[in-house]
């Protein structure tokens, strides 16, 4: 053999399974213990790394079993000490299986744990030197030595044993029951230890404090304390109360700020918040409706009389609502979803860049389409991010404005050229004033293209949509005329209708999709987007005279491009 690659071909499978461990193992024992040079020191490391790895997952048992096998043994005082640390079995039966020599011993033994050493006592045959080692360590009594056969058998012979006859005073079915004034003290207290456990295994009680055995009933759970009477005297102590809790409260002061109010004015308490300490059974929060008490001779002020009752379980609010705890699933696992579409976009990216190296066209026109795919991909997780957290409002729009009529002017223009080869079109009649919206320039173009893209890409041949903007008592409408595609469906919140490869598109999930997140990005913003007789109503509020621009000069709201503030 010119290459030995046993251990590095046992290293490359993984154990999946018991057998395949167990099999592992084995297979590690035989090479690690055979031979101590000749591998790689980074693939020794990872043998022994994985010969640890899989003494967690085998039984000690099996492995003590694999060490114990008949002809097998090892010459690697390494693995002799990697085996010393295991369990007391494995230990034992790898010191009884090493064979190692005379200055491998003595290296050996110092590095052992106390218990390994131990073990080298019940083993015979060890070098001279090893033995003294042992000696001078402190383990004297190792095993004893065999003893002759031939002389065991002549002091048998010498001093046969005395066998003494078996008297039987009662028959041999007979368990001889003792009389009960013979039983003895601690067969009793045996006894009654037995009943006591018989006891407490029946009960399934799990209190794990020892008690001791006295025989002692256990006190049944008692029902909680929802409610009991109780009088005071006029400094507000506790001097009678119904008798299942008089002695846990006769004498307790009564000493808020209610109670005190009630017995300086001689008034009534109504649900006045109490708390008790003491015994677990009255111990919390209480309610306390009392009433004052005089007497009828003389009509003088004594005290209090009523009740404590415990208070209302409160709804606990769900900490994080459904829809909210739904959008933070989403998150994360669009977070999860990010992390290994960016790791292939980014190699597709130096495929295509060459940053390595010369790479074939053809290649580099593979990686560009998936670089492509993967920047796609990453806009519609972006889109289902926002939308989450929109529809939760986890997230708040950024602070601007913007003139969203001169928005929704440019975007018509924009998109008359990519509709007149199908003779589609915008019908708009949008007002040359400006409506300013309290929306950010970037969020406001983002709105405006998600609604203009979602249109044009529905629409067929020689169709065209009417657009009308109005402002209607403080707030912008749009009005849009719906496609036939999405006329057609029953919910254009959920249509599914997608744009054809290489045209126009508003996004990856449809155009359901768009105009929900159009809906959502609206409702952040104080409007909304409604489905109304066959129309889109886009709706937003319109921002005050004051703060508008205080030019009314349509000229300069030509050549100036509203900013987000």
């Amino acid at each position: 053999m010119q290459f030995d690659d046993r251990l590095a071909t046992v290293l490359r499978h993984r154990a999946s399974d018991g057998r395949a461990a167990r099999t592992q193992f084995r297979q590690l024992l035989d090479l690690l213990g055979a031979r101590r040079d000749g591998h790689d020191r980074n693939l020794l490391s990872a043998a022994w790394l994985r010969l640890g790895a899989l003494g967690e997952t085998v039984p000690a048992t099996d492995r003590a079993a694999m060490i114990r096998d008949t002809g097998w043994r090892f010459r690697n005082p390494e693995l002799a000490a990697h085996l010393a640390e295991d369990e007391p079995e494995v230990a034992a039966a790898a010191l009884a299986r090493a064979d190692l020599t005379e200055d491998d011993w003595e290296a050996l033994i110092p590095r052992l744990p106390i218990r390994a050493r131990g073990f080298l006592r019940l083993r015979s045959g060890l070098p001279p030197r090893a033995g003294e080692l042992l000696d001078r360590l402190g383990i004297h009594d190792r095993g004893l030595p065999v003893p002759d056969p031939v002389a065991l058998r002549q002091e048998e012979r010498a001093h046969p044993p005395q066998r003494e006859p078996l008297e039987l005073n009662v028959p041999a079915n007979d368990g001889g029951d003792v009389a009960p004034e013979e039983e003895s003290a601690i067969g009793a207290l045996v006894k009654r230890i037995e009943a006591f456990q018989r006891a407490r295994a029946e009960s399934g009680s799990t209190d794990t404090s020892p008690r001791l055995p006295l025989g002692e009933q256990e006190e049944p759970a008692r029902p909680p304390l929802m409610g009991f009477g109780f009088t005071t005297d006029s400094n507000g102590r506790v001097d009678w109360a119904e008798p299942r809790v008089a002695p846990m409260v006769v004498g307790t002061v009564l000493a808020t700020d209610e109670i005190r109010h009630a017995l300086k004015t001689c008034l009534r308490v109504d649900r006045a918040p109490v708390e008790l300490r003491g015994a677990p059974q009255i111990a919390g929060e209480w309610v306390v409706d009392a009433a004052p008490r005089f007497t009828v001779p003389g009509g003088r002020f004594y005290g209090l009389a009523g009740k404590f009752r415990r208070p209302a379980p409160h709804a606990i609010p769900d900490a994080v609502p459904d829809a909210a705890r739904e959008a933070d699933r989403i998150r994360q696992l669009l977070h999860e979803l990010r992390t290994p579409v960016n790791a292939i976009q980014g190699f597709a990216e130096v495929i295509q860049q060459q940053v390595f190296g010369p790479v074939p066209h053809e290649y580099r026109a593979l990686a560009a389409n998936i670089a492509a795919d993967s920047a796609r991909m990453l806009a519609g997780f972006d889109e289902l991010d926002r939308l989450a957290r929109l529809e939760t409002g986890a997230i708040e729009p950024l602070e601007g404005d913007c003139d969203f009529a001169l928005l929704c002017h440019g975007l018509a223009k924009q998109l008359e050229g990519v509709l007149a080869p199908r003779m589609a079109g915008f019908e708009t009649d949008i007002p040359r004033s400006p409506l300013v919206v309290p929306m950010a320039l970037r969020e406001g173009e983002a709105l405006a293209w998600r609604l203009f893209a979602t249109l044009a890409t529905s629409l067929g041949a020689g169709e065209t949509v009417e657009l009308a903007m109005r402002a209607e008592g403080g707030a912008m409408a749009l009005t849009a005329t719906l496609p036939a595609a999405l006329a057609a469906e029953d919910d254009v919140f959920t249509a599914s209708l997608h744009a054809a490869p290489g045209t126009l598109s508003a996004g990856m999930f449809g155009a359901g999709f768009a105009l929900r997140l159009v809906r959502a990005e609206a409702r952040a913003a104080g409007g909304d987007l409604e489905h109304v007789d066959e129309r889109l109503r886009l709706t937003l509020p319109l921002l005050t005279a004051a703060r508008g621009d205080p030019s009314p000069d349509p000229t300069r709201q030509e050549r100036r491009r509203p900013q987000a503030r």
